[in-house]
């Protein structure tokens, strides 16, 4: 059966391998993914608005603020960052929201485990302090050898690194034994 999605995703990449690659992030931070070990904090691609509609249903993509073209381009673009950059994926875990999970699946780094640890507690949709407990206690064990991608949402990530950060952007952190450390940021520029 033919799938246009994927024939559409296709299309994308091969129109986006034409377009030079620009990112910004210190080459630290680009060196210390190549080694790998870490953690990538990243918000969800574009998806225009705030919140998700009074009529929310996790299981109902239609129901929810979803990626625009412009974040599905930007999704792709960085799984092509980090495949260019040689950084290894061991790991890519996505919040149910189904903007999340578009990302993820469109940066091709890697199998997507949906993971509810990620899911936004935005307006009281979910329980903080668990969902931020059960997030940070996922980062400190992650041992690698590659690298964990977490896709998630805004204020998720402001809850676990105490910053902002945003649509797109990857915060990346050390696991340490009690905690971790932010090594750096990534931002790969929409085409």
């Amino acid at each position: 059966m033919f799938n246009l999605r994927l024939f559409a995703l296709c299309i994308l990449s091969g129109l986006l391998s034409l377009i030079p690659l620009t990112t910004h992030a210190n080459p630290t931070t680009w060196q210390a993914l190549q080694e790998g070990g870490l953690v990538i904090l990243m918000r969800h691609s574009l998806a225009p608005g705030i919140g998700d509609p009074s009529g929310f249903v996790l299981e109902t993509c239609e129901t929810q603020r979803n990626l625009s073209s412009e974040g599905r381009a930007h999704a792709v673009a960085a799984g092509q960052a980090l495949r260019e950059r040689g950084v290894a994926i061991d790991g890519v875990y996505s919040s149910q929201w189904c903007r999340a999970l578009e990302t993820a699946e469109l940066m091709a780094v890697g199998p997507v485990t949906p993971a509810p640890w990620l899911n936004s507690f935005f307006r009281g949709r979910g329980d903080q302090v668990a969902i931020t407990q059960a997030a940070r206690e996922r980062m400190e064990a992650w041992q690698g050898p590659g690298n964990m991608l977490l896709v998630t949402h805004q204020v998720n990530i402001t809850a676990l690194t105490g910053g902002g950060v945003s649509s797109g952007e990857m915060v990346v952190v050390r696991p340490q034994e009690e905690g971790f450390t932010v090594v750096g940021r990534l931002s790969v520029p929409s085409r």
